[in-house]
């Protein structure tokens, strides 16, 4: 059990180390967010900007226009809320090589309460042209992700989560490839975070009925692996999304975008209805919002049911 925002620390302080030209910037959160490990590291490559995400971003973007690697992190509510317009004009409208790292994403925050949970954040980075999005499903693939960056040449937004969960892949991410866990014949269900571990559990539970469910972690939100939605469309006819985030904009509407246009099949969102969040324990939330292994397996059968 491990903390995708411990993978991010880790991978940064390893980054760190092989270049030179790796920097990081913090909102006053890198206890939180974990580039700490960096900060105590590499004193005079980590720069603490205070609580002002904005200007996080426009001095990240003016490090990458002076030939730096800047790596700039902060809760994923205001990373990509409060600094929207940064982000926006300074880093994706140039489209320079600045990884943002949105710590604490979704409901898993937990008694933060709703001001503080993203649940808006994919949709957002998601509309930005020139801007790669990642929400890896556990330590192993966050680390390789964050690694695999130092090679990209725009920006890429990340998100990690608070809470420990399982760590289960092999950590062999590739930028834009699904990775298919599970294959069967009845419905396909299509997952990003650590959601996916839940989607596998779904998957056991749903089994057990005679119910054959494929499972795909799709860590690479944008660009999404539209090979891989279509083969699995085509040998299932049936796909459930499954994200910590709203049903609007985010992994629900990449895949609906994608089936509605080369292979229109049913398709369930399973995500969080349009209200906020709201204060309660990880755990809490997480089976309120029906995002447990039986909360999954149980709208998904009532779903193939009436389809």
């Amino acid at each position: 059990m491990k903390a995708t925002r411990d993978a991010y620390g880790d991978a940064l302080l390893e980054l760190g180390r092989k270049y030179k030209d790796v920097v990081a910037l913090d909102a006053d959160l890198a206890g939180s967010t974990k580039s700490v490990k960096f900060k105590e590291a590499f004193p005079e490559r980590f720069f603490d900007m205070g609580i002002a995400e904005a200007n996080m971003v426009d001095t990240s973007a003016g490090l990458a226009l002076c030939g730096k690697r800047p790596y700039a992190s902060s809760f994923a509510v205001f990373v990509t809320g409060r600094a929207f317009e940064s982000v926006r004009q300074s880093i994706a409208y140039q489209k320079l090589p600045v990884v943002l790292c949105g710590s604490h994403g979704g409901i898993n925050l937990g008694e933060d309460g709703g001001s503080h949970q993203a649940v808006l954040d994919i949709s957002l980075m998601r509309t930005l042209p020139n801007m790669k999005l990642v929400v890896p499903a556990d330590y192993n693939e966050t680390y390789t992700a964050v690694l695999s960056t130092i090679k990209d040449d725009g920006p890429v937004y990340i998100r990690t989560s608070r809470a420990k969960s399982p760590v289960f892949t092999e950590g062999d991410f590739v930028f834009g490839r699904g990775r298919a866990l599970r294959t069967g014949r009845d419905v396909t269900l299509v997952a990003c975070g650590f959601l996916v571990w839940y989607a596998l559990e779904a998957a056991k539970l749903l089994e057990k009925e005679g119910i054959d469910a494929s499972v795909i972690d799709m860590a690479t939100v944008k660009p999404i692996d539209e090979e891989m939605l279509y083969d699995f469309a085509k040998s299932t006819k049936k796909m459930v999304t499954i994200e910590e985030h709203t049903i609007f904009g985010g992994l629900g509407s990449a895949v609906a975008e994608f089936l509605s246009e080369h292979y229109p099949i049913k398709l369930k969102r399973i995500g969080i209805p349009d209200v906020f969040g709201e204060s309660g324990t990880g755990d809490d939330l997480l089976c309120k919002f029906g995002f447990n292994a039986a909360g999954i397996s149980n709208t998904v059968r009532e779903w193939l049911k009436k389809n």
